[in-house]
């Protein structure tokens, strides 16, 4: 992939392609990198432009400036897309990623070709219980960083992933995230809530790993029950980055969403 820094926002991101005539958009889970879709990247790039970004705070986006923060993430990936005179895009979203892919689907509705989220919640209708319960989590999680972030990655790997191959690769880029980086994610809260759900002009795929943790299942149930037309998939053999454990499964199911997403009456869920 081409690595390119955005000139208008501290963020470094990457292209694969630009023969295709659609595009999809990889958004990384918290704590790690846009390597995460290693294994996708490879598989898209010969039917798709690719584009992968690494968030605020990770990677190489780390050159940050005074007032930086995480919900500012929309308006720099749309800049991007301007640079690139990328009209709309898939847009593919894990754990940290499914929360700003709907952040930006909300602001740019009309930038969006389909829209799947894996691991995260519906952000229109966070039900506020389960938010405190995910922010005590959080917190817990920032400590053990602040103690030592061998300790704290040595956690999150086994929340992050299932499979010992992915908890490794998981761990390894977990290693990276600067302790300083925690302050740009103090801004997710502003996210959350903030929108009324409009209807879809694009199909909403949904879904987590069967050994993602109890309150993630509920978090993806609970959204199919707002929005039962989405399409949504538990993969089997898969925790919390499902991408990362069952690569072959997820991409699979990726590009058979995308190539029906065109087909398909968004109103008519899409069976996997």
């Amino acid at each position: 992939m081409q690595k390119f820094r955005s000139a208008s926002s501290p963020i470094t991101y990457y292209i694969s392609g630009n023969e295709h005539k659609e595009w999809i958009l990889f958004l990384h889970a918290a704590f790690v990198d846009h390597r995460m879709f290693q294994a996708q990247t490879a598989y898209f790039q010969n039917k798709y432009n690719v584009l992968a970004v690494d968030l605020l705070g990770h990677g190489q986006s780390t050159d940050t400036r005074k007032g930086d923060s995480i919900d500012k993430m929309s308006l720099w990936i749309y800049d991007i897309m301007k640079t690139h005179q990328i009209e709309k895009i898939h847009i593919v979203g894990v754990s940290l990623g499914a929360v700003l892919a709907q952040d930006f689907a909300n602001r740019f509705p009309d930038a969006v070709s389909s829209l799947a989220c894996f691991g995260g919640y519906d952000i229109n209708h966070f039900d506020v219980k389960m938010q405190k319960e995910n922010g005590a989590s959080q917190i817990l999680m920032m400590l053990k960083a602040l103690v030592s972030v061998k300790w704290f990655a040595e956690a999150n790997k086994k929340i992050s992933a299932y499979t010992p191959q992915a908890q490794d690769a998981f761990y390894h880029m977990n290693l990276q995230f600067p302790k300083k980086s925690f302050q740009y994610l103090a801004s997710l809260n502003s996210m959350v809530n903030k929108y009324e759900t409009r209807p879809r002009n694009y199909p909403l795929l949904i879904g987590c790993g069967k050994f993602d943790i109890p309150m993630e299942l509920a978090a993806v149930e609970m959204w199919k029950n707002t929005e039962p037309q989405c399409n949504v998939e538990i993969f089997e053999n898969a925790g919390h980055c499902v991408n990362m454990d069952v690569p072959q499964k997820f991409n699979e199911a990726i590009e058979a969403f995308i190539e029906n997403s065109s087909d398909i009456d968004i109103r008519t869920p899409f069976r996997l």
